[in-house]
This record gives C-alpha cells, structure tokens and sequence, in this order.
C-alpha cells in the first residue's frame, strides 16, 4: 500500500516523486517505458521560458514564474547543466514592435523579472548574428538552457535515492476505486495506494478515462527540430525567438548546454506517438529560422528529430482533483511545461497535503549529486581521476569525450540505463558528430558486461529496439 502513486516518469512525475521524497511518504512511480524521460522530456527546445507568454492569471503563467528560479536551484544541487543566458523575442516590423510591447506588459502583469525591450544597437550587440531587418526586441534576463532529460534523471535518482520506488515496463492497464484506495493493474504486475496522480503526458486523457468520466482530450502536436554540430553553436548568445503567432511561440533558435545549436520547433497536429519527421516541413523550419539568424550553416545538421505536446481542449495546464477521491491529473502540460515542472511538484504537493496526506519532512533527506564529466575537468584533476580509476583514461565516445569510467559509473548509478540511448542522455556517449557511429559497440559491449547481459538483449532505446540479430562469424575455438 503506497501513499502516493505516480503515473509517469517525464520530467513533471518525476518532479513531484523529488519533491514528495522530502517527507516521510511511501511513493511509487510507474513509468510504461525502459527508462525515464524518454517521452517529450528528451525531445523539446530544451529552454526556461522567463514567463512572459502564458495568459496572467492562469496556472501556466504563475508556475512558470515561480519555477524558473526553483528548477535553477535544483541544477545547482543536482549537478545539472544550466545556462541562464537570457531570451530575445525579435520583432521584424512595426506590428512586431507592437507585440513585443503586449508581451512585455504581460510578462509585467506576470512577475517576469527584468524584463526590457531593446533596440538595434543593444541587439546587434547581444547579437552579431541577427538579421539586419531586426528592429528590436524583448529582453528576458531570467530565460535559460538546460539539460531536461538530465533534470529529470537527477530528480528521479534522488528520490529513488530517498526511497521511492520507480517501476520502468509498468504500463497501467487498469485502475480501480476499493474502498479508500485504488488497485492498479499493469504490465508489471498490480499495486495499491491511497492517492493517484496521473502525469502520463500524451496518454494522461486515457489514464484518467480508467477512473472518472472524461472531462478533456488530449490532441497530440509535434514540433520538429534540427540540431547543428558544435562549430554552429556561436551563432546564437542567447535564446532568439521570433514573435509568437496564435498557436505556437515561433521558430527559435538558441545555443544548447552542451555548446550545440538548436531550431525549431514547427507545429502540427499528428498522432500520439507519431515522432517522424518530413523533409517539407523541416525546409519550412529552415526558411524561417533563417529570417532570424541568416547565416545559419544547416550544411552542420547532425540530428533532426520531433517532439511531441500534450496540447489539449482547455487552453491551461489541467492540475487537480477528479470527481474520484484520491485521483488527481496533472495533464495538459505543453509549453512551458518544462519550465513549470519544479513549481507544479510543490503545487501537487501542497494539493495532496490540504487533502488530508500527511507531509511530515525527513531529518535524513538527501539533497545532493556529483556527476563527473571527465572534459570539463582540469588536466590535473583529469590526472588524479585516472589514478583513482583507470576506466576514466579509456575514451569511448570520442567525438564527446566521455570515458569507460563515466559509462560504468552511470550503470551503478540509482536507476542504471538498459539500452545504448539511456547512456547517451546519462553521459552523452552518441552525442556528438558521428552521433554513436563509432561508440555504440562499446557502449553496447559495456552495458552487457556491467548489466550481466546478453549482447543480443541490449536495445538501442525503448523496448524492442534490438541492434543485435544473430553472429555473423562462429566463435573462435
């Protein structure tokens, strides 16, 4: 019997387990797929909005806001890699102008710090690269880039840290009321709590359909993105975005934590799950980012790839109580969503706790991570780490510097990866040019030698992605 059961382990489920692991809860997390984070939480712009775009008075604007400065903090302990940068909404006419005055007076009524429209020559100063028909724009100083599957791994493996249990392959099947608690069915096997919070992303309108009458739908976006090597990744200082039309904040183009550049997103409805891409569409990502940024080399394409938004009917993140007692959904989370996540685990908490659960804090709660990343040490620091540890002078992944050393200390890490892919959003093996030509195989070799596996059992990311069908050479005598 838990407490709490989270459905869902993207980044907003695995913000509230972070934050309910400070009290003395019994907490499951059960999570459909192999590892966490693998849903919209790896595939987005990967931004802190500051908070200047959400209608004031809804409960996107306000857990923007109050998040930003939280989800900083928790980079800060957790050891994950945050940027504040800063963002710039570029205006290219008079009617530009107009909006970027509308969004500045909302980011105002918002409580967006900082906030101040500029013109040409403070934004050719911010900006080399901006497009000389750039007229001005608007200032966010508190906007920043950020690592979100890292962000999410961190906060899952310090609640698993502080007791709570994560179940991955756990698809729920079935959910029913018994008494004052619920009995769920899933892929795994059953379980029971007392209270229920639906984070399922895309599929939390299915969730809650199991339990109470459907009261929203949830109708799939994809945005599609091109990620450039790192010799384009000083093409943007800060977040660039263009003005924002009635459904989408614009193409953006903005500089990643880890020194990439990033552009996009589109916008279109597809099917839940759908995460192709299309050439035409992505042409049209191309054309308008260059009216931002003109010299953009998209000859440096290492990755295109799409995420998907958990858009919904109702124009607001949908967070509370159902008509079931105990079943709470936390659904609809689109843009901002990552940027709200920190804020929306204390809102659901002191949700749960005015319901009558108990928040009594942990004397022994442990707030902290390291991560060692061998290429940002110094030489000598380089130096003593391999006397330590010889796996840290091994060089697996070497567009990215990382190390044997990092990969074997990933796998005994508090939620380990099981496929290629879960390494690469642990570490960043695969991440660079080649994107996992040459390192996959060691990476694979290493994952079935630390996990006690079967090569042929290792996948290359979610279930039944298998890289390994048979021997194409007998073994040697």
């Amino acid at each position: 019997m838990f407490d709490v059961l989270i459905i869902g382990c993207g980044v907003v489920g695995a913000a509230l387990a972070y934050e309910l692991s400070k009290h003395e809860l019994s907490v499951c997390v059960l999570e459909k797929e192999n590892d966490v984070a693998v849903g919209t939480t790896k595939a987005n712009s990967a931004i802190l909005h500051s908070g200047y775009d959400p209608k004031p008075g809804t409960l996107m604007a306000r857990l923007n806001v109050e998040s930003v400065p939280l989800t900083k903090e928790i980079c800060r302990k957790l050891d994950v890699p945050c940027k504040n940068i800063g963002s710039l909404t570029v205006a290219f006419s008079e009617d530009d102008m107009e909006t970027v005055k509308r969004l500045y007076e909302r980011g105002v009524k918002n409580g967006v710090p900082g906030l101040e429209i500029i013109g040409q020559e403070e934004l050719r100063r911010k900006e080399p690269h901006i497009s000389p028909e750039a007229l001005g724009a608007l200032w966010a100083p508190s906007a920043a880039i950020i690592s979100p599957w890292e962000l999410c791994l961190a906060m899952a493996q310090t609640a698993v840290r502080n007791g709570t249990e994560l179940y991955l392959d756990s698809e729920v099947t079935e959910i029913k009321k018994k008494g004052e608690s619920f009995i769920v069915k899933t892929s795994s096997g059953v379980y029971e709590a007392r209270n229920i919070v639906n984070c399922a992303g895309v599929f939390s309108d299915k969730v809650h359909a199991m339990i109470a009458e459907p009261c929203f739908k949830i109708l799939p976006h994809s945005g599609e993105y091109f990620l450039l090597d790192k010799c384009e990744g000083d093409k943007a200082n800060t977040v660039i975005f263009q003005c924002p039309g009635e459904d989408t904040k614009g193409i953006l183009v903005s500089p990643t934590v880890h020194g990439n550049l990033i552009v996009g997103p589109d916008n279109a409805a597809v099917k839940a799950g759908d995460l192709s891409v299309d050439a035409k569409r992505l042409q049209g990502i191309k054309e308008t980012a260059r009216k931002s940024v003109p010299d953009i080399g998209f000859g440096e394409n290492i990755r295109n790839f799409a995420g998907i938004r958990a858009v919904t009917d109702i124009d607001d993140f949908i967070i509370g109580e159902t008509e079931v007692q105990g079943f709470y959904d936390v659904a609809g989370i689109k843009s901002p969503g990552l940027s709200a996540a920190a804020a929306i685990g204390v809102y659901v908490k002191n949700m749960l706790e005015a319901s009558g659960v108990p928040m009594r804090r942990k004397k022994s709660f442990v707030d902290e991570r390291h991560v060692t990343r061998f290429n940002e040490l110094t030489a000598e620091e380089k130096r003593e780490a391999v006397e330590k540890n010889p796996l840290y002078g091994r060089v697996i992944c070497r567009c990215e510097t990382v190390t044997e050393g990092e990969i074997v200390d990933c796998i005994h890490a508090p939620i380990p990866p099981c496929s290629i892919d879960g390494v690469k959003r642990r570490v960043g093996a695969g991440m660079g040019r080649c994107q996992g030509g040459f390192c996959s195989p060691r990476v694979l070799e290493i994952l079935a030698r630390e996990l006690g596996r079967d090569p042929m059992e290792i996948e290359k990311d979610k279930k039944g992605t298998y890289i390994l069908t048979g021997r194409t050479k007998g073994e040697q005598a």
